[in-house]
């Protein structure tokens, strides 16, 4: 005679472990959907920040103290006046989202893509916020104020010889996230002026894919 009690109970556990095993398989599916329309949302924020192009307009840079310039098109400006050297690049942003500048680092030399990158707490922080918009041109600027910094009379001479010299460019989304480090390597151009190439660009807060 079959034991209708024990056949109950042994269905009620089946239902509960399908049950159970369904739904572990929606919550993965949901978690897995979740993290694709994450990274969507990231890489349509995400910045990326070359030299501009000779064919976008001047920008116009101002610095505190009331120093202006105007920066062409893939251009760069290293000026030494008055005890300050004033430093700034013409950029496009090439990626989708809106890149907010971070900070900045100079070394007075040739750096390749195989040198190491500047680590975090080297940058020099902006005292502006700069913006660059996703698809279209804005730029970089930074000064060396303080004749003690060790830099300064390192960028002084580079600058008269003329010479090649580096700065990494610390950035990232309009939320602070995503941070980049792009490297640009500036140098000095037949017309006395000067214009930049990009070496690198590391990612800082996600995995590098070299």
């Amino acid at each position: 005679m079959a034991d209708w009690e024990t056949i109950s109970a042994l269905a009620t556990a089946g239902g509960t472990l399908v049950l159970a095993a369904a739904t572990f398989s929606a919550v993965r599916s949901s978690n897995r959907s979740a993290r694709v329309a994450e990274r969507a949302l990231l890489a349509g924020m995400r910045p990326l920040l070359v030299p501009s192009l000779s064919t976008d307009p001047d920008q116009k840079v101002l610095w505190r103290g009331g120093r202006t310039a105007v920066v062409g098109g893939g251009r760069a400006v290293a000026v030494h006046d008055d005890g300050v050297v004033y430093l700034a690049i013409s950029m496009r942003n090439v990626g989708s989202g809106l890149a907010l500048v971070h900070g900045w680092s100079v070394t007075p030399s040739w750096l390749g893509a195989e040198d190491p990158r500047t680590e975090l707490d080297a940058f020099r922080r902006q005292i502006i916020d700069l913006y660059v918009p996703a698809g279209g041109p804005g730029y970089w600027e930074g000064a060396l104020r303080d004749a003690d910094d060790p830099r300064h009379a390192q960028l002084v001479a580079v600058i008269e010889a003329p010479e090649m010299f580096t700065i990494d460019v610390l950035y990232g989304d309009q939320d602070g996230g995503q941070r980049t480090i792009s490297r640009y390597v500036v140098l000095p151009a037949s017309d006395r002026g000067w214009y930049c190439q990009i070496v690198r660009h590391w990612d800082v807060d996600r995995a590098d894919p070299r």
